[in-house]
């Protein structure tokens, strides 16, 4: 197994180095190939109001990276500091960025590169040892999750974009049939959050001990056939199954389906993909949904979507060691073989792809292919501290925010972990959110599960 302070955290600082140069590197890699995939015209360009023009992103990569890497670590005096404030996600809307006097994609380009020979110097210099920001590598290790966070966004941005395909992959391994729709998790404790994790950001600490009753959980994310069943059965025009708010938003908005989503005169669905139109894969599991479409098809399904608890002990509590696990199937971080990840694949793979990947309760994909909604407000772990900045996290707890989990097809290995924590407003669908679903345990399912291991 490749050393790493995820794996080993009393690597050598020699080893650590080498880790967070390659990522650093990879992260640069996608993030040159989703802006050279366009031409300067649709890098400046405004997608969808919800998104900031491709350069923006480029700039503000490199941006972030200038405060922590090269000023803060490195020691450095600003290269720019002129567009400090240009690249302030709190100083402007996202839709409000286009107006700005942004850096040509030449002069983003050339600035990033610049920013990035500075950080990699301030890598060979940091003992990453002993203080905080330094100890282990955060500061690095929050960049490159930073960055490929940012190129999570930029892909959704190219989703949003009109225009011919422009990007390519292979497509993801075949699925499967599984053996059951849904497990039992048992009732207990668990553990929840992380205290150890080197690179866990401040919201997914500390770790602390959750009490739940036993309940039920989908083996796999819904996929796009049991979703069109919700459909076709009149799910978008009956507002027993949305809650007043969702149902409020379904009719200002005129939602019927899935965004991206169309029905031709054959009543066939079919979908936008990255540019591409493709009939509706059954076998996939459903993304581009809003929380409100998740929980009005679960409760038409007789069942609820998750808490955020229960979601993450369902990912990592493994009954026969009672412990838990930094990823459903262990504690090896990500490889090809466990989840769909990294942008390796334009699309979320069919159920039971990835056996090597389930958790010890059999849950399966519950890392990669889709974001799943949870619901759960967000809001701050016992204990919380805000680390290094209260713009991370603090700023946004509250309000209507619901908790993700799990990452996408589009999220990299290095910016998801069981621990692993999202949050959006319930209306949003740019971005690559599916769900799965769960229900309350009976007392009967419970002395049921009794009798069938042989305890009294």
């Amino acid at each position: 197994m490749t050393i790493t302070p995820e794996t080993d955290p009393f690597c050598t600082p020699e080893q650590l180095r080498g880790h967070v140069a390659a990522l650093l590197d990879r992260s640069r890699t996608r993030s040159t190939g989703l802006t050279d995939a366009v031409d300067e015209g649709d890098l400046v360009a405004q997608h969808s109001p919800l998104m900031s023009p491709l350069v923006w992103d480029l700039a503000h990569i490199g941006s972030q990276e200038e405060l922590w890497l090269v000023r803060d670590v490195g020691g450095r005096e600003p290269l720019r500091p002129e567009i400090d404030g240009l690249y302030d996600a709190f100083q402007h809307s996202r839709a409000s960025r286009i107006e700005l006097p942004l850096l040509t994609p030449a002069e983003a380009r050339q600035y990033v590169a610049e920013v990035r020979e500075k950080a990699l110097d301030a890598l060979e210099r940091s003992p990453l040892r002993g203080r905080r920001l330094e100890h282990e590598g955060f500061a690095f290790g929050m960049i490159v999750q930073h960055e490929q966070q940012h190129d999570e966004t930029m892909l959704a941005t190219h989703q949003l974009r009109a225009g011919a395909p422009v990007l390519q992959a292979p497509e993801p391994p075949p699925g499967r049939r599984l053996a059951a729709r849904e497990v039992l998790v048992p009732a207990g404790v668990s553990i929840q959050g992380t205290s150890t994790e080197p690179w866990a950001l401040d919201n997914e600490r500390p770790a602390h001990a959750v009490s739940l009753p036993a309940f039920w959980i989908d083996t796999h994310p819904v996929t796009n056939g049991e979703y069109v069943a919700f459909v076709e059965a009149g799910g978008y025009t009956d507002p027993r199954w949305w809650s007043a708010e969702g149902w409020r938003h379904r009719t200002a908005e005129g939602l019927v389906a899935p965004r991206f989503w169309e029905r031709d005169s054959a009543g066939e669905w079919w979908r936008r993909r990255f540019g591409v139109v493709e009939r509706v894969p059954a076998d996939e599991p459903v993304v581009h949904v809003c929380f409100h479409e998740a929980a009005a098809y679960a409760r038409w399904a007789g069942k609820r979507l998750p808490t955020e608890a229960e979601w993450e002990k369902a990912a990592r509590f493994d009954p026969a060691t009672g412990r838990s696990r930094r990823y459903p199937w262990g504690d090896e971080s990500p490889a090809e073989r466990h989840a769909n990840l990294g942008q390796r694949h334009l699309r979320p793979a069919p159920v039971g792809a990835y056996p090597e990947g389930a958790s010890p309760l059999g849950v399966e994909q519950l890392i990669g292919d889709v974001w799943e909604w949870c619901d759960s407000g967000w809001h701050p772990y016992p204990g919380f501290e805000a680390f290094p900045y209260r713009e991370y996290s603090e700023v946004f707890f509250g309000g209507d925010y619901k908790v993700l989990r799990g990452g996408s097809f589009g999220t990299d290995p290095s910016a998801v972990r069981a621990t692993f924590r999202n949050w959006d407003h319930p209306v949003r669908r740019q971005i690559f959110s599916g769900f799965r679903c769960a229900r309350d345990a009976s007392p009967a399912d419970t002395a049921d599960r009794a009798d069938a291991a042989g305890l009294p």
